[in-house]
């Protein structure tokens, strides 16, 4: 590892940066996924080592345990508070357009005080360094990231996300413009204890300041904001969403991309249906009395993934095919393994954890120095009760038949997380196993991009709120309709791309996990992008979810009318559904008239009083057609 690397920088841009380099008390720059690894533990024939900052006043701050593990480097933050992402933590520290809370409002001064005193603090640190791409090259930044040398671990988890450019590699014309300074103590000092990433937005010069060492908000979520605000300027949009390709029995693929909230069921799309002991897929089980539907399904598609959290859909990466090209933004994937609570449970996943072909960090999951970190074995917040947000890093490259290339989608979904729903107790949960959606209220949907029922990854509100626009608002720098207006626009271009609604967890009276997704996965793929006929869907009785299915049989196998038409529940019936449909409907018109400003595109704003005005599926249909 060298001391660091000659570049080309702009001396007026980069001038601080330059500056922080030259003066720094050392810095270390890591070539390779190894160095960070050695970087973590603070050597390479060390195993431990505790990561702990002094305040002003003398006061030490521990803030993470560190092991090398035999399967790569496991990270274990002693704050619970810690373990899982801040929603409130960005804030905007510039002046560009933006609707997200700003420094100066949320703290009462100014930011390029604050920026010197982080400088001023680094300098006198021992530092770490690397070089990357967020996103990829021409799609993205040039970026280079600046750390404390003993948060080895928070650079490691940001190299294996977005990947890491050997300096002596670099093209001689390589110029980064965006950079991520972490700076812990300042949580500490300056933010009573709560995380904090400040995105300080500049013309060639992007500066990002995370004052915390989980990686959520910053290497991942602040990331990905970068790359939302450069398709914001250059009129692209990265999606919130997972892509798999789908090879059926039959040797037909497929492609889908899978949007929504945090537990939306993105990960859920990647993976093969859950089956019992016996081999069943158990479709169904009632909430109220002793009563489960199973399918017997031998043989399932193969999976072949492309992304599973955030995909490029660039100009570049589109063929004018009718349907949408994207590909992965990242080089790796921040996956949750909460659901793993012993030895067996994902087979597939376990082993490429366990015995990885090279380095992985694993966050909140218990270690010890030498040993071997498994994902079943989950960091206690308190005794008895475990992290629910235990993660592993896995870059994409040892993910089982990955898909490297660029891909054209043909079948667009969106998950929503639904409630039981009763003719005693009614509620929004009146989504069948599956709902064609017309283009214009498939924008819609991801208008008001609702987080839905018993969300594991946020703290629950009551009722039924939204994540905002694309799902992926909470990690936006900008303006929310200008988002709205890319949106519209991209599905406009895509005519051949069909839109489908799946929810999870609950259908009317039945509990179902993310079986109806899986299973409208294997049905749509035996179908192939055939458009529905008449004959096969009918208008759902709440025109905000598009068409219901009259039937849905597949291999031989019938799927109950009932799944796909709750009204057909005899515990929900048409007085239930249409309780519940007046809350979904509520909550839509709420949402979208945030978006009736000046600025919306006059044919977004045309479906939007549509909705307001309480138009039919046929309405819709005449916005767009594919």
């Amino acid at each position: 590892m060298d001391k660091t690397a000659e570049l080309s920088l702009d001396s007026n841009l980069h001038a601080d940066f330059r500056e922080l380099l030259d003066e720094a008390k050392s810095v270390t720059l890591a070539k390779n996924i190894d160095d960070l690894v050695n970087l973590s533990v603070g050597g390479e024939n060390r195993l431990s080592r505790e990561v702990s900052y002094e305040l002003p006043g003398g006061e030490f701050k521990k803030e993470a345990i560190v092991h090398r593990v035999k399967n790569g480097i496991a990270a274990n933050y002693f704050e619970t508070y810690m373990r899982r992402r801040d929603p409130n933590c960005m804030v905007i520290a510039d002046d560009f357009p933006t609707d997200k809370t700003k420094f100066d409002e949320r703290f009462d001064y100014d930011f390029q005080e604050l920026r010197h005193e982080t400088f001023e603090w680094l300098k006198g640190q021992d530092l770490g360094m690397f070089y990357f791409n967020a996103g990829k090259v021409g799609m993205g930044y040039k970026a280079a990231a600046i750390i404390p040398a003993n948060a080895g671990f928070f650079g490691l988890g940001l190299a294996l996300l977005q990947g890491i450019i050997n300096p002596d590699e670099l093209d001689e014309d390589f110029e980064p413009v965006a950079f991520i300074y972490t700076a812990p103590p300042f949580r500490h000092t300056h933010f009573e204890g709560k995380q904090v990433v400040v995105h300080n937005r500049q013309p060639g010069n992007y500066e990002m300041f995370s004052y915390n060492l989980y990686p959520g908000p910053s290497a991942k979520k602040g990331v990905y904001g970068m790359l939302i605000g450069q398709g914001e300027e250059e009129g692209w949009v990265t999606a919130h969403c997972s892509s798999v390709q789908v090879k059926t029995p039959y040797d037909n693929i497929v492609t889908f991309m899978h949007e929504g909230a945090s537990g939306g069921g993105k990960s859920e799309m990647l993976q093969q249906p859950h089956r019992l002991a016996d081999g069943r897929l158990l479709l169904g089980d009632n909430l109220y009395k002793d009563d489960k539907r199973y399918l017997d399904l031998a043989q399932t598609c193969d999976l072949m993934p492309v992304a599973d959290d955030m995909a490029l859909c660039h100009p570049s990466l589109q063929k004018n095919d009718g349907k949408l090209g994207l590909e992965d933004a990242e080089e790796g994937w921040f996956v949750r393994v909460d659901h793993i609570k012993e030895y067996g449970t994902d087979p597939s996943l376990e082993k490429m954890t366990a015995v990885p072909p090279k380095p992985l960090l694993f966050l909140n999951i218990q270690s010890v120095p030498g040993g071997r970190a498994m994902i079943w074995d989950h960091t206690m917040d308190e005794p008895g009760v475990p992290c629910p947000n235990p993660r592993v890093i896995l870059p994409r490259d040892i993910v089982p038949n990955i898909v490297e290339e660029p891909v054209q989608v043909e079948i667009r979904s969106i998950g929503m997380r639904t409630p039981p729903c009763t003719q005693e107790e009614p509620n929004y949960g009146i989504v069948g196993i599956m709902h064609v959606l017309p283009p214009a209220l498939a924008w819609l949907w991801r208008l008001v991009a609702p987080r839905g029922h018993a969300n594991p990854s946020i703290i629950q509100t009551q009722g039924i709120s939204s994540e905002g626009v694309g799902s992926y608002w909470p990690f936006a720098t900008g303006k929310k309709v200008k988002q709205a207006n890319l949106l519209l626009e991209q599905i406009n271009k895509t005519p051949e791309v069909q839109y489908i609604l799946t929810p999870n967890q609950t259908i009317g009276a039945w509990k179902v996990g993310f079986m109806s997704q899986w299973v409208t996965r294997e049905y749509l793929a035996r179908k192939g992008n055939a458009n529905f006929s008449d004959k096969q869907i009918i208008p759902a009785r709440c025109s905000v979810l598009g068409y219901a299915l009259k039937h849905m049989t597949f291999e031989g196998r019938t799927i109950p009318e009932w799944l796909l038409r709750v009204e057909l529940q005899r515990e929900v019936q048409e007085e239930g559904y249409d309780a519940g449909a007046e809350i979904l409907l509520e909550f839509f018109h709420r949402m979208l008239k945030n978006f009736l400003t000046p600025d919306l595109d006059d044919l977004g704003r045309q479906i939007i009083e549509c909705c307001l005005d309480n138009g039919t599926v046929h309405d819709y249909e005449k916005f767009m057609h594919n």
